[in-house]
């Protein structure tokens, strides 16, 4: 199982109304929800971990989770609000405006132990930001780094973090020398560190430790780093673009669940992965992400609507 931990949250998208007028719309959210979601509707055992409310927008997000398939025995649920995030389109990239003041998802504390079925522990992004959740979920991957195949897209919201930015580059820093995967995008790297280059700071990662970088460009492509100085590129699919909230997202869950299909399912597998299962990978991920942009909000698309495979070659997932 593919396990997906941090934050869901309600973002409100901007639709037309029969007046003409612009509304907003909920929508159930998060990044790492996302990601737990699109795993799940691409068919591949997914669970998320993290604390959602006890509300009705609570209600909504876990409801939205079991539909898609994703095993909720990690949710924590608690008697505080959920997290609000409204989202404007207008921009060349979605900016959102957050509503987070004591909402459940700062507060998640380890509850429970990981099951063996566990392969997979993915983190990220707001949850990332706030003591106690931050603190908790960095003792998490450190925890089960070796053990399982860690993973991390920051997804990084400068607004959010605020006062508690040193921390929270500490936080990241250590998170981002555990972890066997980092997918990131080229805006979190510049905000990471704007003096180097996206490819000498993934060579960094990967020297560091990591056994794939992918650097994200929206549409511009992606670029995997992997050890011994490989690369791989891959361009995005055109499509007719309606937005892209969730695009990251769903990229990050097919890169996952593309993984899992090829048989990569350790960290062992995954430091010796193969250039033909990741380009493979790679065209997945950006497949489906295209699918999400075609349409309005974060609606990764289920299975039966993906029309190319993954690992249409055979190869096996490792060298």
């Amino acid at each position: 199982m593919i396990v997906s931990c941090g934050e869901a949250l309600i973002d409100f998208v901007p639709a037309p109304t029969v007046t003409g007028e612009s509304a907003y719309v909920a929508h159930p959210g998060g990044s790492p929800f996302n990601v737990a979601l699109t795993v799940g509707r691409l068919g591949v055992p997914a669970g998320f971990l993290g604390s959602v409310s006890t509300d009705f927008f609570g209600a909504r997000l876990v409801g939205a989770l079991r539909k898609s398939n994703v095993d909720t025995r990690y949710v924590l649920r608690l008697d505080r609000p959920s997290m609000l995030a409204f989202v404007n389109l207008e921009s060349v990239e979605p900016e959102y405006s957050f509503y987070d003041s004591e909402a459940a998802h700062r507060y998640w504390t380890p509850v429970t132990e990981l099951e063996a079925d566990v392969t997979m522990l993915h983190f990220g992004s707001l949850a990332l930001i706030d003591e106690p959740a931050a603190g908790h979920l960095a003792e998490l991957m450190a925890r089960e780094c070796g053990r399982r195949i860690v993973t991390l897209d920051p997804n990084i919201r400068p607004t959010l973090v605020g006062g508690n930015e040193t921390a929270y580059r500490e936080r990241l820093t250590t998170m981002l020398g555990l972890a066997n995967l980092i997918k990131i995008s080229g805006a979190d790297l510049t905000w990471l560190d704007a003096q180097q280059e996206p490819a000498a700071i993934a060579a960094a990662w990967v020297a560091g430790g990591a056994s794939l970088v992918i650097v994200t460009a929206g549409a511009d492509g992606s670029t995997a780093y992997l050890r011994d100085g490989r690369t791989i590129h891959r361009d995005a699919e055109k499509i007719d673009l309606v937005d892209t909230v969730g695009a990251g997202d769903s990229f990050m869950g097919a890169v996952l669940a593309g993984l899992d299909s090829c048989g990569v399912t350790t960290p062992h597998e995954l430091a010796s992965v193969a250039d033909e299962t990741v380009a493979e990978v790679l065209a997945f991920a950006a497949h489906v992400s295209a699918i999400t942009c075609s349409r309005a909000g974060a609606d990764p698309p289920w299975r039966d609507e993906v029309t190319l495979p993954v690992c249409a070659s055979g190869a096996k997932g490792t060298r």
